[in-house]
């Protein structure tokens, strides 16, 4: 059994949409306020980011607890308790994001990074209910997804223990990706398109001997099939 396209596809864009909200919101504030002048201003900024990070990562964690009971609904053998959303992002889990990026002095980065925070409460909320339900979990890819996402979509369904979180945190979440873990209980259903074995064989088709060469290796090869499709003439791949 399978989770359906349009199931997986209205779940990840209503978290884009959460993600995408909080950054545009971040983004907004730090273009109209003098947030770099003085410590006060930037402590302003920081405080913005922390209400951001716990308003739309509450919004995250609320997607990822309906998500997570529908497919327990559907698809569990047993009964599942109802999911519990996970703790939003702490001030100083905010204040070392905000600060980080804030060195950069690029306000996209900074908004992103919030953005991140947000996507993270959410992640953590499907593993943490996993993690108490003893369910498997897996990286599914969505999108543009870059060369890492695929590596770790390359790992299939694994049981969920305490090691996959670092911190009391789901692993792995960066910014502008749409990726998302997703769990089953049955160790048979899975994601509509879901193939790990083809994100396998991407993985040890692309040279090196080491894992970091070989996501190089992938990412130089995507990169250079982006620009091959930049300077074609595309014409005849668009229907009206």
């Amino acid at each position: 059994m399978y989770i359906s396209d349009k199931a997986w596809d209205k779940y990840i864009s209503m978290l884009r949409e959460v993600n995408e909200a909080a950054a545009q919101e971040m983004n907004y504030y730090l273009a109209t306020h003098n947030w770099w002048v003085n410590k006060q201003e930037r402590k302003a900024a920081l405080d913005f980011a922390f209400a951001l990070a716990t308003k739309y990562g509450e919004a995250a964690s609320t997607a990822a607890c309906l998500f997570y009971d529908e497919i327990a609904q559907n698809f569990a053998e047993r009964i599942i308790p109802a999911a519990v959303p996970a703790p939003t992002a702490t001030y100083g889990e905010v204040a070392k994001v905000f600060n980080g990026a804030a060195l950069t002095e690029n306000t996209e980065i900074i908004s992103s990074a919030i953005g991140r925070l947000v996507k993270q409460a959410g992640q953590d909320t499907t593993l943490h209910n996993a993690l108490r339900d003893g369910a498997e979990f897996a990286w599914i890819p969505a999108g543009d997804t870059c060369a890492f996402c695929l590596t770790l979509a390359s790992r299939g369904w694994q049981n969920m223990s305490k090691k996959s979180l670092k911190n009391g945190h789901a692993e792995h979440i960066h910014a502008n990706c749409d990726c998302a873990y997703c769990v089953r209980f049955d160790g048979r259903s899975s994601v509509a398109g879901y193939d790990p074995d083809k994100y396998r064989k991407m993985y040890y088709d692309a040279d090196g001997s080491t894992p970091t060469e070989r996501i190089n290796s992938m990412r130089r090869e995507a990169y250079a099939k982006d620009k091959k499709t930049e300077g074609s003439d595309n014409s005849e791949l668009i229907k009206v």
